[in-house]
């Protein structure tokens, strides 16, 4: 994961509607959910605009769709989930790192 893979998962999330097709998504586990049962789950997205949604999420690499049938199943990519989380949180606390002389004399004196 590097920054722009990151921002774009990000991006598409911070819309309300994508992110609750991915938490959905997310709960329903590796088997995934069809489109209609999605639909359905959230109260009843019109099909064109749910179609619009899964497609920036599968862009961005958070979704994949599988085709079964005439069922389309949408599963949560929880590898990209947790490589976005591990990306955000990696150097949590780990202090900033100097930024120029001066501060360094200030720590070294402390």
């Amino acid at each position: 994961m590097n920054n722009e893979n990151a921002s774009s998962c990000l991006s598409e999330l911070g819309n309300p509607t994508r992110l609750a097709i991915f938490r959905l998504l997310v709960r329903a586990g590796e088997n995934g959910v069809i489109v209609g049962d999605i639909a359905r789950h959230l109260d009843a997205i019109p099909g064109s605009t749910l179609s619009h949604h899964l497609a920036h999420l599968t862009r961005a690499g958070l979704i994949e769709q599988r085709r079964d049938g005439r069922q389309l199943w949408c599963i949560a990519r929880h590898d990209v989930m947790d490589n976005l989380i591990e990306f955000l949180t990696h150097e949590c606390c780990a202090g900033l790192p100097v930024l120029d002389e001066e501060n360094e004399k200030r720590e070294t004196a402390a």
